[in-house]
């Protein structure tokens, strides 16, 4: 193998990894706006509570 042949592997290895960090970037920026799409966001705590609260709703009826 070549010295060239050597210097084209490594560039290509580096613009895989560049891809592929990018793509990881990519998912995380996606997973971080969906709460806001879906409007206010809130806390799991603050749903166990409004969970609890109409399931004591349902049973005081």
């Amino acid at each position: 193998m070549g010295i060239a042949d050597q210097f084209k592997d490594k560039a290509q290895e580096l613009a895989d990894q560049a891809k592929k960090q990018k793509q990881g970037r990519d998912d995380e920026d996606r997973s971080q706006e969906r709460p806001d799409r879906a409007g206010k966001q809130t806390d799991p705590r603050e749903r166990a509570r409004d969970a609890a609260e109409q399931t004591r709703e349902r049973f005081d009826r």
